[in-house]
């Protein structure tokens, strides 16, 4: 069976995993990556994954639990009679193997041509809980400063957490590969005070937004634009 998941949650990570089962990790944010086998799925906000999975018979559950808190979605597979298990069932697999999108390697043919940095920005990810204030480069939106680009160039874009949350970060109007490893994304975790480095092609222009995909840290600050200029 193959599935897609798509974490549409407004300000929630789930650790998703089927109980009794592995999946094999085939595509992230539609791209797909080299196979690689795991336990569960950490999935951000924003972030898709497609996996395959080779089902035993039974009556099996898919949990997907909310990251940090009490919440969990609960669905069943079944394949064969018998008992459907019950949402409180436990499921070893969420505390077993997990793979972040940052874990996996590109399929070769969707791997960024190789070719010289034209531009780089670094994104500056600050705020606090309290006051609940969300920042790029110390600025809330519409005051961030925008981030220019020309239309051909190769962008890299410097993602550095300053925070103590998890923010999965997201460019509109663009896909891009992360520098280490160059798997193919549109949305980032970045974990606290970590650094994650991607690369994208100015292919299309306009002026795109560019922020984190927890919404509430959006809506508070959190956001830029990527702006394309005149070439002089």
């Amino acid at each position: 069976m193959r599935v897609r998941f798509v974490n549409a949650g407004s300000d929630t990570a789930f650790r998703v995993a089927v109980g009794g089962h592995r999946m094999t990790v085939t595509h992230s944010d539609g791209f797909p990556v080299v196979p690689v086998p795991t336990d569960a799925l950490l999935i951000g906000m924003g972030e898709r994954f497609d996996v395959t999975l080779t089902l035993g018979d039974g009556v099996f559950p898919l949990l997907a639990s909310a990251e940090g808190k009490k919440g969990r979605g609960f669905a069943v597979i079944r394949t064969a009679p018998g008992r459907p298990p019950t949402a409180d069932v436990p499921i070893p697999e969420l505390s077993r193997q997990t793979l972040l999108g940052t874990d996996l390697s590109p399929s070769d043919s969707v791997r960024l041509d190789r070719r010289s940095t034209d531009r780089r920005h670094d994104l500056v990810l600050g705020g606090s809980m309290a006051p609940y204030r969300w920042t790029l480069n110390g600025k809330t939106f519409p005051d961030t400063k925008p981030l220019p680009v020309v239309q051909g160039e190769r962008v890299r874009l410097r993602f550095v957490n300053h925070t103590m949350m998890f923010h999965p970060m997201h460019v509109h109007g663009h896909t891009f590969a992360l520098a280490r490893g160059g798997t193919r994304k549109d949305t980032v975790i970045l974990r606290p005070m970590q650094s994650v480095e991607v690369d994208l092609d100015a292919d299309n222009p306009g002026q795109w937004a560019t922020h984190c995909h927890n919404i509430y840290h959006a809506e508070t600050g959190m956001m830029t634009t990527l702006s394309y200029q005149a070439q002089e």
